[in-house]
């Protein structure tokens, strides 16, 4: 694959943003990163990417403003070939059920370095 990949990490912590950024870079360096501060953001940041997408969207999901689920469903519809994950410590069955009903991937908080390795593995 010639073209670069790009990630879009959506927290509202910038320090949860910063971390996410070094997991990926740790495994894939080249891969070009993208932040969002909300929902909002992330789907402004997905408007000015078109016609290229995010190969993945990481989104954390409790966020002031539009939530995480909300904005992520909102990404599906409009990057129907990007992996999108939800981060969350919200473990609630109704969570993970309506995630996995919209095709959106779950990773449960806290995020460590082995859990983004082996989801870039997955998608490498």
């Amino acid at each position: 694959m010639n073209e670069t990949t790009t990630v879009l990490i959506v927290d509202d912590s910038r320090v949860s943003r910063l971390m996410v950024r070094q997991f990926v870079l740790s495994k894939a360096p080249d891969w070009h990163i993208i932040e969002a501060a909300t929902g909002e953001e992330a789907i402004g940041a997905v408007a000015n990417l078109a016609p290229a997408l995010p190969r993945l969207i990481l989104i954390d999901l409790n966020m002031p403003g539009m939530g995480g689920m909300a904005a992520a469903e909102q990404l599906r519809r409009s990057c129907p070939g990007t992996h999108i994950s939800l981060l969350t410590a919200n473990v609630q069955n109704a969570t993970r059920q309506r995630a996995n009903e919209a095709g959106i991937g779950f990773m449960e908080k806290p995020i460590t370095e082995a859990r983004i390795h082996q989801l870039i593995a997955v998608l490498a």
